[in-house]
């Protein structure tokens, strides 16, 4: 997907601006390919500048500095802000993340993505059941909190089935267990923890999936194949190809 589809919905929220460039800051890993892409497509029109999720801050109260910043920028100088994605931390290091950005949005800062959206899409459970809600069609899945109700859940869901980390992204921490012995094992491992317990029946693949995206009234959508694993993630060896999204595909 062209890069510049992700600046295009700034200057639609009223961020357009004449003058010679726009000012985005882009919460995102430093070095990353996303924010050189970004920095490519904004052009002459946006100034795009990282700003590292470690490096988030906040003031309250009577004290000198901005009210939300990152290293030495305050975010209140910038004309939007963007989120690319999230990375892992602790519960603290995510709610802390997430109260900040809710509170720049609330000064009239456009924040994209949003942080309510953010939170939807990082929670697995909270975003299948809004799909689910919406009418889309979804994988059997049981999400709980102990082994007992995990062993029950895994012989509903057939003794076939995934173990996904509530939080989390490419192919990182899933597993799949159709073995007894082998799921009472994870299952007690993970209760130890404290983890919620977020398991799936395993759906037979051809060794692709297909992830589409809506951009304003744009539909894109790429294909991800990985023949030698029956994850599709691209950081597992996926390859991924654009593809045309037909009426057959929306069913």
């Amino acid at each position: 997907m062209p890069v510049l589809h992700w600046l295009q919905p700034l200057a639609a929220l009223g961020l357009w601006r004449e003058r010679t460039s726009m000012r985005i800051a882009v919460l995102c890993s430093p070095g990353s390919w996303y924010l050189r892409d970004l920095q490519r497509a904004g052009g002459d029109r946006y100034e795009v500048s990282a700003c590292a999720f470690g490096q988030l801050a906040a003031r309250l109260g009577d004290v000198a500095g901005a009210a939300a910043g990152c290293a030495e920028n305050d975010l209140a100088r910038f004309d939007g802000l963007m989120v690319r994605s999230m990375p892992p931390g602790s519960l603290e290091q995510v709610v802390f993340r997430m109260d900040v950005l809710a509170r720049v949005e609330r000064s009239g800062l456009v924040v994209l993505n949003p942080p309510r959206s953010l939170e939807i899409a990082i929670d697995k459970y909270l975003a299948l059941a809004r799909l689910g809600d919406a009418g889309l069609r979804i994988p059997p899945t049981v999400t709980c909190q102990g082994r007992e109700a995990a062993m029950e859940a895994f012989r509903d869901l057939g003794r076939d089935v995934v173990i996904k980390p509530l939080f989390g992204s490419e192919g990182r921490g899933i597993a799949r267990v159709n073995d007894e012995a082998l799921a009472l094992r994870a299952f007690s491992m993970l209760e130890q923890l404290g983890a919620v317990i977020y398991l799936q029946r395993f759906l037979p693949h051809h060794g692709f999936d297909v992830r589409v995206l809506v951009v304003g009234d744009r539909v894109l959508a790429m294909r991800r194949r990985n023949p030698d694993d029956w994850r599709t993630n691209v950081s597992l060896g996926a390859t991924t190809e654009p593809i045309d999204v037909d009426e057959g595909l929306i069913r």
